[in-house]
């Protein structure tokens, strides 16, 4: 029976078996970067003997069936190599850094409305031409992450406008500190490998103007829909999550908003999904159904709802989840109009399989990730879990489903938030049991705002509720967020774990559902390889001795770390900035496994000089009169912080120093002198905010 059923699963989704080795030629490709010759070599020989193979007799096809799979199986790797390879803007033929050098002049389009910073403007410009030292201009490809000093001309710079810059790219880098997010990674797969910031005088706006007429109405529609927010909903910490539900705009969200919505588990809520994209289409139906009664109706309708549902899509940002999302209920009114069922998990698989035909490099992106495995995890287990109480109360009912849509959609991305953000929403039932029937009321309501934002009384009457609706619930998650065991922080696992845990979620699901012995076994040995790998994990954090000097721009953090306690030295801001601490520090002490402590054993310190395990370490932020003593003092690290006014020279006569640390808080003049200094002077020099932070291990 079991055998028919997987044979039936098979047969009703085919683009399963086309995803896998398609997903496996993208992931070779990116990790093993094969020339284009590779993979179209492979393609051609498998379209090759797929074609001699159909002329083959009958009864050879059905004997060599395995080998007319694995052909097509070569092919579908080689279509995701070849489609990797060529989103891929490295292997362009004019890719500006083939051809790029310090001192040439840049061509470029700005892509997107400027997103405003605290101290800049940011936004993403593509490269049109180079003008090189020599006057002779050329055409290249790229992208560019572009930072403008706040001033009145940079706020002026609109989508479509072209600029001529005149300073130097830099390529994109990470802040180098352990466990810290990659940023180079990220924007790679986004494509983007350099970034500059321009000042007045970097750069000239050209008055020829480079747009695409579909962006620049989309861009339209989502200012519009900003300014009627804004202006209905009096508040900027409501409006900028209202901004944020509706169209995916999250330039306006609340830092400390969004991490009370990441620790209670409802940060979905603010992420554009299936959720908005089944109200809007669940609205759609709604509006279309007069169309029943005619004739034509039954194609105008599907045309109607599909193309609302993509130009939502579209005017939400068109991110990887929005876009699953509608080519899934792309594929369901499709197959209605058609009066077919389709199966779910041939829709996903399609979907996906789709997506990353147009950008292969989305299979890295986390909101892909959790999406397809949000939604793969409620088609698995939701039935199973609602199931296992049967309510008559029909109120009670509807809670206990929604319930069961929660918990279901927990399994398989329980493991992925893990591994991305370390933590885990323990009160996520609670939270969502309130906050998505009223975060769908609130999308709802800002339909109707949009609606009526034509008729100014209507308009502040829907936008007081929406303000107040907001309001509630953002008090509620705050709220919900101070309860001290509202999230389970501090996880750190790798991928070898990840995937055990998954080994062991299919095999315990096998066993629960299908009663299959030996994928129980086979799951609760993930569990025991994994509680081994935590083991040693823990084993060897135990033993650790190390220091890390931080790179955070323009400010000092350090961390002395023995076992698995840590003590900090640094500026007081890292005390109290949480979203600081959060970003820079927290990444690095999960991955050490550590938690602070007002002293170590291992840890002496008088004044600046400090002795850590069997190193000395002076910390020189402030002038010192210096004097050369008979004999040099050993010294092991000088750590430069605060420009300090000292020179290498005068250090070198007072001390035997082995290395030299240059902490961010210092200038970049600054620490470019002390870098040649130290460079003619034969002494290793680290500078950490050119070299990501400074790490030394002892143990």
């Amino acid at each position: 029976m079991q055998t028919f059923s997987a044979i039936l699963f098979w047969k009703e989704a085919p683009f399963i078996r086309l995803l896998v080795p398609f997903l496996a030629g993208i992931v070779i490709q990116w990790y093993g970067h094969t020339a284009a010759l590779t993979g179209w070599v492979l393609f051609t020989g498998s379209c090759i003997s797929l074609f001699v193979f159909s002329f083959s007799t009958f009864s050879r096809q059905y004997r060599l069936q395995w080998l007319n799979g694995c052909c097509m199986h070569a092919l579908l790797v080689a279509a995701g190599m070849l489609i990797t390879y060529h989103n891929d803007i490295r292997h362009h033929p004019n890719w500006v850094n083939k051809f790029y050098s310090v001192g040439n002049t840049i061509i470029a389009s700005i892509e997107e409305p400027l997103s405003e910073k605290k101290q800049s403007f940011r936004t993403q410009a593509s490269v049109q031409a180079m003008i090189r030292s020599n006057g002779v201009m050329k055409a290249s490809k790229g992208n560019v992450l572009v930072f403008f000093e706040k001033d009145p001309v940079s706020s002026s710079i609109r989508y479509g406008d072209q600029l001529i810059i005149f300073k130097s790219l830099q390529s994109v880098q990470n802040s180098g500190n352990p466990g810290s997010f990659d940023y180079r990674a990220y924007c790679a797969f986004r494509n983007i490998y350099h970034q500059v910031y321009l000042k007045q005088g970097d750069y000239i706006t050209m008055k020829i103007k480079n747009e695409n007429v579909l962006k620049k109405f989309l861009f339209k529609i989502r200012a519009n829909v900003v300014t009627i927010l804004k202006k209905y909903i009096e508040s900027s910490k409501e409006a900028g999550l209202a901004e944020a539900m509706l169209i995916g705009y999250k330039d306006d969200l609340d830092k400390n908003l969004v991490q009370a919505y990441s620790n209670t588990g409802v940060v979905h809520i603010i992420a554009i999904s299936g959720l908005h994209l089944a109200l809007i289409y669940w609205l759609l139906n709604l509006l279309t159904k007069p169309l029943n009664r005619f004739t034509k109706g039954r194609y105008v309708k599907p045309l109607i709802i599909i193309s609302g549902l993509w130009l939502f899509s579209l005017a939400a940002g068109a991110s990887p989840s929005v876009l699953r999302a509608a080519l899934m209920f792309t594929c369901v009114v499709a197959g209605n109009s058609l009066s077919r069922k389709t199966s779910i998990y041939n829709s996903l698989a399609a979907s996906a399989f789709l997506l990353l035909c147009i950008n292969p490099f989305w299979l890295w992106d986390v909101g892909f990730q959790l999406s397809y495995a949000a939604v793969l995890s409620i088609v698995i287990f939701m039935k199973p879990v609602y199931n296992c109480w049967f309510i008559k109360n029909k109120l009670l009912d509807h809670c206990w489903k929604l319930i069961a849509v929660t918990t279901a959609a927990q399994v398989l991305t329980v493991p992925l938030c893990l591994y991305q953000f370390h933590q885990f929403p323990t009160l996520f039932l609670f939270t969502n049991l309130l906050a998505v029937p009223l975060s769908s009321i609130i999308l709802f309501g800002e339909i109707v705002l949009l609606a009526f934002a034509w008729l100014p009384v209507a308009a502040n009457i829907v936008g007081w509720c929406l303000l107040q609706s907001i309001r509630f619930l953002n008090n509620f998650v705050e709220l919900a967020g101070q309860i001290p065991i509202a999230v389970w922080q501090g996880m750190q696992l790798n991928t070898t774990q990840v995937f055990l845990l998954y080994g062991f979620i299919a095999g315990a699901a096998a066993w629960l559902l299908y009663l299959n012995k030996r994928a129980l076994i086979a799951g609760l040995s993930c569990l025991l390889l994994f509680a081994f790998i935590r083991m040693d994990s823990f084993r060897r954090a135990a033993s650790q001795l190390k220091l890390v000097v931080y790179n955070i721009p323009k400010l000092r953090a350090m961390d002395f770390i023995q076992g698995r306690k840590y003590i900090f030295k640094g500026d007081s801001a890292l005390l109290t900035d949480g979203s600081l601490i959060n970003f820079h520090l927290t990444p690095s002490r999960i991955l050490h496994r550590v938690s602070q402590r007002s002293s170590l054993s291992t840890v002496f310190s008088a004044g600046k000089l400090y002795c850590f395990g069997n190193k000395t370490m002076l910390l020189i932020d402030s002038a010192m009169r210096l004097q050369k003593p008979a004999t040099r003092i050993n010294i092991d690290i000088i750590i430069l912080s605060k420009n300090a006014a000292i020179s290498i020279p005068n250090l070198i006569n007072s001390f035997d120093c082995q290395q030299v640390v240059i902490d961010a808080s210092n200038s970049f003049r600054k620490t470019r002198q002390w870098k040649q200094d130290c460079s003619r002077a034969g002494i290793a020099c680290h500078a950490v905010a050119d070299e990501g932070a400074f790490v030394l291990t002892m143990h």
